[in-house]
Protein backbone atom coordinates (compact mmCIF):
# COMPACT_ATOMS: atom_id res chain seq x y z
CA UNK A 1 0.00 0.00 0.00
CA UNK A 2 1.50 3.16 -0.74
CA UNK A 3 1.19 6.15 1.39
CA UNK A 4 -1.02 8.14 -0.63
CA UNK A 5 -3.66 4.92 0.09
CA UNK A 6 -3.02 5.03 3.95
CA UNK A 7 -5.69 5.93 6.28
CA UNK A 8 -5.61 9.93 6.63
CA UNK A 9 -6.37 12.59 8.77
CA UNK A 10 -5.66 14.93 5.71
CA UNK A 11 -8.92 17.15 5.76
CA UNK A 12 -10.69 15.90 8.89
CA UNK A 13 -9.85 16.27 12.91
CA UNK A 14 -8.94 14.40 15.81
CA UNK A 15 -10.35 14.96 19.27
CA UNK A 16 -8.56 14.25 22.42
CA UNK A 17 -6.15 14.72 25.24
CA UNK A 18 -2.44 16.06 24.09
CA UNK A 19 0.77 17.30 25.68
CA UNK A 20 3.13 18.86 24.31
CA UNK A 21 5.55 21.32 25.25
CA UNK A 22 6.60 24.04 22.82
CA UNK A 23 9.39 25.40 25.30
CA UNK A 24 11.39 23.84 27.41
CA UNK A 25 10.10 24.80 30.25
CA UNK A 26 6.34 24.39 29.58
CA UNK A 27 4.14 21.43 29.47
CA UNK A 28 0.83 22.16 27.65
CA UNK A 29 -2.06 19.78 28.41
CA UNK A 30 -4.79 19.99 25.61
CA UNK A 31 -8.11 18.48 27.07
CA UNK A 32 -10.93 17.43 25.54
CA UNK A 33 -8.85 19.80 22.24
CA UNK A 34 -10.03 19.47 18.55
CA UNK A 35 -6.93 19.06 16.04
CA UNK A 36 -8.14 20.27 12.05
CA UNK A 37 -5.96 19.22 9.99
CA UNK A 38 -5.73 20.27 6.24
CA UNK A 39 -5.58 18.46 3.06
CA UNK A 40 -2.02 19.15 2.76
CA UNK A 41 -1.19 18.01 6.72
CA UNK A 42 -0.93 21.17 8.20
CA UNK A 43 -2.31 21.83 11.11
CA UNK A 44 -5.05 24.54 10.63
CA UNK A 45 -6.50 25.14 14.34
CA UNK A 46 -6.07 23.52 18.01
CA UNK A 47 -9.71 24.48 20.00
CA UNK A 48 -10.15 23.37 23.65
CA UNK A 49 -13.60 22.98 24.86
CA UNK A 50 -14.17 26.39 25.00
CA UNK A 51 -12.87 27.97 22.61
CA UNK A 52 -14.69 30.41 19.79
CA UNK A 53 -15.54 28.41 16.72
CA UNK A 54 -15.19 25.46 18.39
CA UNK A 55 -18.72 24.03 17.79
CA UNK A 56 -19.00 25.49 14.16
CA UNK A 57 -15.76 23.37 13.57
CA UNK A 58 -17.70 20.19 15.00
CA UNK A 59 -20.64 20.82 12.89
CA UNK A 60 -19.17 21.31 9.71
CA UNK A 61 -16.88 18.48 9.76
CA UNK A 62 -19.34 16.16 10.77
CA UNK A 63 -18.32 12.56 10.49
CA UNK A 64 -15.18 13.52 9.52
CA UNK A 65 -13.76 13.57 13.33
CA UNK A 66 -11.68 10.75 14.94
CA UNK A 67 -12.15 10.56 18.71
CA UNK A 68 -9.57 9.23 20.96
CA UNK A 69 -10.41 6.43 22.85
CA UNK A 70 -10.83 6.73 26.90
CA UNK A 71 -7.40 6.13 27.91
CA UNK A 72 -5.78 7.33 25.09
CA UNK A 73 -3.46 10.37 24.73
CA UNK A 74 -1.89 12.55 21.49
CA UNK A 75 2.05 13.13 21.70
CA UNK A 76 3.73 14.76 18.81
CA UNK A 77 5.61 12.55 16.87
CA UNK A 78 9.46 12.19 18.85
CA UNK A 79 12.46 13.41 16.46
CA UNK A 80 15.48 11.53 16.30
CA UNK A 81 18.90 13.34 15.58
CA UNK A 82 21.12 11.06 15.34
CA UNK A 83 20.83 7.25 14.12
CA UNK A 84 23.66 5.10 12.42
CA UNK A 85 20.89 3.35 9.71
CA UNK A 86 22.92 0.16 9.15
CA UNK A 87 24.27 -0.44 12.67
CA UNK A 88 20.47 -1.44 13.70
CA UNK A 89 21.57 -5.51 13.15
CA UNK A 90 24.14 -4.89 16.07
CA UNK A 91 21.69 -3.03 18.00
CA UNK A 92 22.87 -3.96 22.30
CA UNK A 93 26.28 -6.04 20.93
CA UNK A 94 29.56 -5.82 21.57
CA UNK A 95 29.07 -2.45 24.14
CA UNK A 96 31.96 -4.15 26.18
CA UNK A 97 34.55 -3.16 23.62
CA UNK A 98 36.77 -0.56 23.21
CA UNK A 99 35.47 2.23 20.60
CA UNK A 100 38.42 1.59 18.02
CA UNK A 101 37.61 -2.27 18.53
CA UNK A 102 34.00 -2.01 18.35
CA UNK A 103 34.44 0.14 15.11
CA UNK A 104 37.05 -1.99 13.26
CA UNK A 105 35.95 -5.12 14.63
CA UNK A 106 32.08 -5.06 14.30
CA UNK A 107 30.71 -2.01 12.83
CA UNK A 108 32.67 -1.16 9.93
CA UNK A 109 32.38 -5.04 8.44
CA UNK A 110 28.47 -4.59 9.12
CA UNK A 111 28.31 -1.17 6.97
CA UNK A 112 30.70 -2.64 4.26
CA UNK A 113 28.17 -5.41 4.09
CA UNK A 114 25.24 -3.13 2.96
CA UNK A 115 27.11 -2.56 -0.96
CA UNK A 116 24.70 -5.87 -1.38
CA UNK A 117 21.57 -4.19 -1.81
CA UNK A 118 19.45 -7.17 -1.36
CA UNK A 119 21.24 -7.52 2.46
CA UNK A 120 20.60 -3.89 2.87
CA UNK A 121 16.51 -4.25 2.16
CA UNK A 122 15.32 -6.22 5.01
CA UNK A 123 17.55 -4.53 7.18
CA UNK A 124 16.70 -0.80 6.77
CA UNK A 125 13.11 -1.93 6.17
CA UNK A 126 13.00 -3.48 9.61
CA UNK A 127 14.62 0.22 11.02
CA UNK A 128 11.94 2.12 9.58
CA UNK A 129 9.10 0.34 10.71
CA UNK A 130 10.33 -0.24 13.89
CA UNK A 131 10.92 3.36 14.67
CA UNK A 132 7.73 4.42 13.55
CA UNK A 133 6.34 1.82 15.90
CA UNK A 134 7.83 3.31 18.70
CA UNK A 135 6.62 6.51 17.84
CA UNK A 136 9.60 8.21 16.04
CA UNK A 137 8.21 9.81 13.40
CA UNK A 138 11.32 12.47 12.00
CA UNK A 139 14.74 10.62 11.78
CA UNK A 140 18.43 12.28 10.73
CA UNK A 141 20.11 9.08 9.37
CA UNK A 142 23.74 8.02 8.60
CA UNK A 143 23.44 5.36 5.90
CA UNK A 144 27.09 4.26 4.93
CA UNK A 145 29.55 5.04 2.39
CA UNK A 146 27.45 3.48 -0.91
CA UNK A 147 25.15 5.57 -3.02
CA UNK A 148 22.73 2.89 -4.27
CA UNK A 149 22.58 1.43 -0.40
CA UNK A 150 21.54 5.25 0.71
CA UNK A 151 19.25 5.77 -1.84
CA UNK A 152 17.53 2.51 -1.11
CA UNK A 153 17.11 4.07 2.44
CA UNK A 154 15.53 7.27 1.40
CA UNK A 155 12.98 4.68 -0.82
CA UNK A 156 11.96 3.03 2.08
CA UNK A 157 11.38 6.19 4.45
CA UNK A 158 8.95 7.37 1.29
CA UNK A 159 7.31 4.39 1.38
CA UNK A 160 6.39 3.85 4.69
CA UNK A 161 5.78 7.13 5.41
CA UNK A 162 8.56 8.77 7.84
CA UNK A 163 9.93 12.00 7.91
CA UNK A 164 13.73 11.84 7.39
CA UNK A 165 17.08 13.77 6.75
CA UNK A 166 19.62 10.72 4.88
CA UNK A 167 23.12 11.37 4.15
CA UNK A 168 25.20 8.97 2.55
CA UNK A 169 28.41 8.87 4.82
CA UNK A 170 31.73 10.42 3.64
CA UNK A 171 34.84 8.78 4.58
CA UNK A 172 37.95 9.01 2.97
CA UNK A 173 40.79 8.64 4.42
CA UNK A 174 43.37 6.12 3.92
CA UNK A 175 45.12 6.22 7.25
CA UNK A 176 41.88 6.09 9.50
CA UNK A 177 39.13 4.51 7.22
CA UNK A 178 38.97 0.18 6.44
CA UNK A 179 40.94 -0.19 3.11
CA UNK A 180 37.54 -2.19 2.08
CA UNK A 181 35.03 0.35 3.00
CA UNK A 182 35.91 3.92 2.22
CA UNK A 183 35.37 6.75 -0.50
CA UNK A 184 38.15 6.22 -2.99
CA UNK A 185 38.83 9.87 -2.60
CA UNK A 186 37.63 13.38 -1.98
CA UNK A 187 36.24 13.57 -5.42
CA UNK A 188 34.17 10.66 -4.99
CA UNK A 189 33.58 11.28 -1.22
CA UNK A 190 31.64 14.61 -3.13
CA UNK A 191 30.48 13.33 -5.89
CA UNK A 192 28.75 10.26 -4.52
CA UNK A 193 27.24 12.44 -2.18
CA UNK A 194 25.87 15.06 -4.78
CA UNK A 195 24.10 11.93 -6.59
CA UNK A 196 22.37 11.14 -3.14
CA UNK A 197 20.72 15.02 -2.91
CA UNK A 198 20.05 14.62 -6.75
CA UNK A 199 18.35 11.43 -6.14
CA UNK A 200 16.24 12.58 -2.82
CA UNK A 201 15.50 15.75 -4.21
CA UNK A 202 13.91 14.44 -7.72
CA UNK A 203 12.59 11.68 -5.99
CA UNK A 204 8.81 10.87 -7.65
CA UNK A 205 7.35 10.19 -4.64
CA UNK A 206 9.19 13.41 -2.84
CA UNK A 207 7.10 16.42 -4.18
CA UNK A 208 6.71 17.46 -0.41
CA UNK A 209 10.21 17.02 0.79
CA UNK A 210 9.27 14.60 3.77
CA UNK A 211 12.38 13.47 2.75
CA UNK A 212 15.83 15.41 2.75
CA UNK A 213 19.15 14.63 1.91
CA UNK A 214 21.72 15.64 4.38
CA UNK A 215 25.52 16.05 4.15
CA UNK A 216 27.67 13.95 5.69
CA UNK A 217 31.02 13.20 6.71
CA UNK A 218 31.59 10.87 9.24
CA UNK A 219 33.38 13.35 11.58
CA UNK A 220 36.97 14.64 11.11
CA UNK A 221 38.92 11.94 11.52
CA UNK A 222 37.77 9.92 8.71
CA UNK A 223 37.97 12.83 6.06
CA UNK A 224 41.01 14.54 4.25
CA UNK A 225 40.85 18.18 4.13
CA UNK A 226 40.20 18.30 0.15
CA UNK A 227 37.07 15.82 1.22
CA UNK A 228 36.06 18.06 4.13
CA UNK A 229 35.74 21.41 2.14
CA UNK A 230 34.53 20.04 -0.36
CA UNK A 231 31.33 18.47 1.43
CA UNK A 232 31.35 22.27 3.20
CA UNK A 233 31.22 23.59 -0.63
CA UNK A 234 28.21 21.30 -1.22
CA UNK A 235 26.65 21.81 1.31
CA UNK A 236 26.32 25.47 0.46
CA UNK A 237 25.83 25.41 -3.18
CA UNK A 238 22.75 22.99 -2.51
CA UNK A 239 21.21 24.25 0.82
CA UNK A 240 21.63 21.29 2.53
CA UNK A 241 21.59 20.12 6.14
CA UNK A 242 24.70 18.84 7.40
CA UNK A 243 25.35 16.01 10.11
CA UNK A 244 28.53 14.96 11.11
CA UNK A 245 29.98 13.69 14.35
CA UNK A 246 32.11 16.47 16.97
CA UNK A 247 34.31 16.12 19.92
CA UNK A 248 32.32 12.98 20.78
CA UNK A 249 35.72 11.54 23.31
CA UNK A 250 38.63 12.22 24.84
CA UNK A 251 40.35 10.63 21.45
CA UNK A 252 37.95 12.07 18.89
CA UNK A 253 38.53 15.74 20.50
CA UNK A 254 41.91 15.16 21.01
CA UNK A 255 42.38 14.35 17.47
CA UNK A 256 41.37 17.22 16.18
CA UNK A 257 43.46 19.71 18.30
CA UNK A 258 46.55 17.65 17.61
CA UNK A 259 45.67 17.07 13.90
CA UNK A 260 44.74 21.30 13.49
CA UNK A 261 45.92 22.57 15.79
CA UNK A 262 41.79 24.18 16.73
CA UNK A 263 39.36 22.41 18.40
CA UNK A 264 36.51 20.09 16.55
CA UNK A 265 34.54 22.81 15.96
CA UNK A 266 36.94 25.62 15.14
CA UNK A 267 38.10 22.63 12.13
CA UNK A 268 34.25 22.35 11.09
CA UNK A 269 33.57 26.03 11.52
CA UNK A 270 37.07 26.62 8.53
CA UNK A 271 35.56 23.97 6.30
CA UNK A 272 32.30 25.71 5.66
CA UNK A 273 30.15 22.64 7.97
CA UNK A 274 29.58 24.63 11.27
CA UNK A 275 26.00 26.23 9.56
CA UNK A 276 22.40 26.71 10.42
CA UNK A 277 21.26 23.57 9.29
CA UNK A 278 24.25 21.30 11.29
CA UNK A 279 23.91 18.67 13.52
CA UNK A 280 26.85 17.71 15.54
CA UNK A 281 26.31 14.36 17.45
CA UNK A 282 28.00 14.04 21.07
CA UNK A 283 29.38 17.04 20.95
CA UNK A 284 30.60 15.94 24.99
CA UNK A 285 33.83 18.34 24.92
CA UNK A 286 32.84 21.28 23.77
CA UNK A 287 34.37 24.24 25.08
CA UNK A 288 33.13 27.40 26.22
CA UNK A 289 34.04 28.98 23.43
CA UNK A 290 33.13 26.20 21.12
CA UNK A 291 29.46 26.54 22.55
CA UNK A 292 29.67 30.30 21.66
CA UNK A 293 30.54 29.42 18.24
CA UNK A 294 28.27 26.79 17.61
CA UNK A 295 25.47 28.93 18.77
CA UNK A 296 26.68 31.97 16.34
CA UNK A 297 26.32 29.83 13.68
CA UNK A 298 23.01 28.27 15.01
CA UNK A 299 24.07 24.97 14.66
CA UNK A 300 22.59 22.58 16.90
CA UNK A 301 23.56 18.98 18.88
CA UNK A 302 22.38 16.12 18.96
CA UNK A 303 22.74 14.87 22.37
CA UNK A 304 23.13 11.24 22.69
CA UNK A 305 22.69 10.07 26.60
CA UNK A 306 22.55 6.63 26.67
CA UNK A 307 25.60 6.31 23.81
CA UNK A 308 27.61 8.60 25.62
CA UNK A 309 27.71 6.22 28.64
CA UNK A 310 29.42 3.70 26.55
CA UNK A 311 31.48 5.67 24.43
CA UNK A 312 31.96 9.61 25.23
CA UNK A 313 33.94 9.03 28.83
CA UNK A 314 31.87 12.35 29.95
CA UNK A 315 28.65 13.49 30.84
CA UNK A 316 27.36 16.22 28.18
CA UNK A 317 26.93 19.09 30.25
CA UNK A 318 23.24 19.68 28.64
CA UNK A 319 22.03 22.41 30.53
CA UNK A 320 24.99 24.68 30.54
CA UNK A 321 24.69 24.40 26.55
CA UNK A 322 20.99 25.37 26.91
CA UNK A 323 22.42 28.64 29.00
CA UNK A 324 24.77 29.75 26.14
CA UNK A 325 21.89 29.36 23.80
CA UNK A 326 22.88 26.01 21.88
CA UNK A 327 20.25 24.32 19.91
CA UNK A 328 19.92 21.14 21.53
CA UNK A 329 17.60 18.04 20.21
CA UNK A 330 17.45 14.34 21.83
CA UNK A 331 19.66 11.41 19.45
CA UNK A 332 19.98 7.38 19.95
CA UNK A 333 22.91 6.89 18.19
CA UNK A 334 21.84 3.32 17.10
CA UNK A 335 23.50 1.30 17.64
CA UNK A 336 26.30 3.09 20.35
CA UNK A 337 23.10 3.62 21.81
CA UNK A 338 21.27 0.03 22.58
CA UNK A 339 17.65 1.57 22.76
CA UNK A 340 16.26 2.89 19.78
CA UNK A 341 13.10 4.28 22.15
CA UNK A 342 13.09 7.93 22.21
CA UNK A 343 11.16 7.34 25.49
CA UNK A 344 14.13 5.69 27.10
CA UNK A 345 16.33 8.73 25.43
CA UNK A 346 13.75 11.22 27.47
CA UNK A 347 14.94 9.33 30.54
CA UNK A 348 18.87 8.84 30.09
CA UNK A 349 19.21 12.34 29.44
CA UNK A 350 17.31 13.12 33.03
CA UNK A 351 19.30 10.45 34.60
CA UNK A 352 22.25 11.85 32.79
CA UNK A 353 22.45 15.15 34.17
CA UNK A 354 21.41 14.17 37.64
CA UNK A 355 24.59 12.23 37.74
CA UNK A 356 26.26 14.99 36.84
CA UNK A 357 25.10 17.28 38.92
CA UNK A 358 25.07 15.39 41.84
CA UNK A 359 28.55 13.34 40.97
CA UNK A 360 29.41 9.96 40.81
CA UNK A 361 32.59 9.48 43.36
CA UNK A 362 31.30 8.90 46.51
CA UNK A 363 34.83 8.96 48.03
CA UNK A 364 34.90 12.75 47.39
CA UNK A 365 32.88 15.64 49.40
CA UNK A 366 28.99 16.34 48.36
CA UNK A 367 30.74 19.79 47.21
CA UNK A 368 33.17 18.79 45.28
CA UNK A 369 31.51 15.96 43.65
CA UNK A 370 29.39 16.98 40.73
CA UNK A 371 28.55 20.33 38.84
CA UNK A 372 25.92 22.13 40.37
CA UNK A 373 22.85 23.48 38.30
CA UNK A 374 23.56 20.92 35.45
CA UNK A 375 20.45 18.84 36.34
CA UNK A 376 17.67 19.04 34.19
CA UNK A 377 13.43 17.87 34.23
CA UNK A 378 11.45 15.40 32.22
CA UNK A 379 9.48 18.34 30.61
CA UNK A 380 12.58 19.75 29.16
CA UNK A 381 13.64 16.39 27.90
CA UNK A 382 10.10 16.00 26.46
CA UNK A 383 10.56 19.22 24.63
CA UNK A 384 14.46 18.62 23.31
CA UNK A 385 12.65 15.00 22.49
CA UNK A 386 10.42 16.82 19.84
CA UNK A 387 10.02 20.40 19.82
CA UNK A 388 13.56 21.01 20.54
CA UNK A 389 14.98 18.28 17.95
CA UNK A 390 12.39 20.25 15.33
CA UNK A 391 14.25 23.55 15.97
CA UNK A 392 17.64 22.03 15.47
CA UNK A 393 16.29 21.22 12.06
CA UNK A 394 14.20 24.14 11.11
CA UNK A 395 11.32 21.85 10.27
CA UNK A 396 7.43 22.54 11.39
CA UNK A 397 7.17 19.37 13.54
CA UNK A 398 6.76 18.80 17.36
CA UNK A 399 4.97 20.55 18.19
CA UNK A 400 0.96 20.70 18.12
CA UNK A 401 -0.05 24.00 16.59
CA UNK A 402 -1.16 25.74 13.76
CA UNK A 403 1.17 25.83 10.98
CA UNK A 404 2.80 22.58 12.17
CA UNK A 405 2.79 19.41 10.23
CA UNK A 406 0.41 16.40 11.76
CA UNK A 407 2.79 14.29 13.35
CA UNK A 408 1.10 12.43 16.65
CA UNK A 409 1.55 9.29 18.67
CA UNK A 410 -1.26 7.79 20.30
CA UNK A 411 -0.65 6.02 23.49
CA UNK A 412 -2.96 3.91 24.94
CA UNK A 413 -2.45 3.88 28.43
CA UNK A 414 -4.78 0.85 29.03
CA UNK A 415 -3.06 -1.95 26.81
CA UNK A 416 -2.56 -4.81 28.15
CA UNK A 417 0.65 -5.47 27.63
CA UNK A 418 2.06 -2.03 27.92
CA UNK A 419 4.23 -0.94 29.96
CA UNK A 420 1.86 1.98 31.36
CA UNK A 421 -0.46 1.29 34.95
CA UNK A 422 -2.61 4.51 35.53
CA UNK A 423 -5.01 2.70 38.56
CA UNK A 424 -6.92 5.78 39.89
CA UNK A 425 -4.56 8.60 38.61
CA UNK A 426 -6.23 11.29 36.67
CA UNK A 427 -4.17 14.40 36.85
CA UNK A 428 -2.85 15.47 33.65
CA UNK A 429 0.85 15.95 34.81
CA UNK A 430 0.84 13.00 36.59
CA UNK A 431 -0.36 10.54 33.97
CA UNK A 432 2.07 12.55 31.58
CA UNK A 433 4.36 11.57 33.88
CA UNK A 434 3.62 7.57 33.24
CA UNK A 435 3.52 8.21 29.56
CA UNK A 436 7.15 8.81 29.24
CA UNK A 437 8.63 6.65 32.12
CA UNK A 438 6.44 3.31 31.00
CA UNK A 439 5.51 3.53 27.54
CA UNK A 440 6.51 0.43 25.55
CA UNK A 441 5.80 -0.70 21.67
CA UNK A 442 2.83 -2.22 23.14
CA UNK A 443 1.10 1.61 24.04
CA UNK A 444 1.60 3.03 20.93
CA UNK A 445 -1.85 2.56 19.63
CA UNK A 446 -1.19 4.87 15.96
CA UNK A 447 1.32 6.60 14.45
CA UNK A 448 0.57 9.32 12.21
CA UNK A 449 3.13 11.70 9.65
CA UNK A 450 1.89 14.46 7.82
CA UNK A 451 -1.60 13.62 8.40
CA UNK A 452 -1.01 9.82 7.19
CA UNK A 453 -1.58 6.97 9.12
CA UNK A 454 2.04 5.28 9.46
CA UNK A 455 1.18 2.52 12.20
CA UNK A 456 -2.37 1.35 12.81
CA UNK A 457 -3.69 -0.57 16.07
CA UNK A 458 -2.82 -4.38 15.81
CA UNK A 459 -5.75 -6.68 14.54
CA UNK A 460 -6.77 -7.86 18.29
CA UNK A 461 -6.87 -4.23 19.48
CA UNK A 462 -9.40 -2.95 17.68
CA UNK A 463 -12.85 -2.34 18.71
CA UNK A 464 -11.84 -3.09 22.47
CA UNK A 465 -12.09 0.10 23.70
Amino acid sequence: MSLTEKPSLRGRAIVGDFFHAPTRDRLEVLTDTLIAVDEAGTITAVLGPDAAGRAAAEADLGSNILRLPRGNYGLPGMVDLHVHAPQYPQLGLALDAPLAEWLDTYTFPLEARYADLDFAAPRYRALVEDLLAQGTTTVVYFATQHVDATKLLADLCLELGQRALVGKVAMDDPATCPEDYRDADAVAAVSGTRAVIDYIRAHPDNAEARVLPVVTPRFTPSCTPEALSGLGALAAEHACHIQTHCSESDWAHGHALNRFGKSDAEALDDFGLLTRHTVLAHSNFLSGDDMDRVAGRGAGVAHCALSNIYFANSVFPLRKALERQVRVGLGTDISGGPSASMFEACLTTVRASRLLEDGVDPDLPAERRGRAGSAIDLVTAFHLATAGGADVLDLPVGRLQPGCRFDLVQIDTRARNGGIRLFDITRPEAIFEKIIHGTTRANIAAVWVDGHQVVAPPPDDLGRH
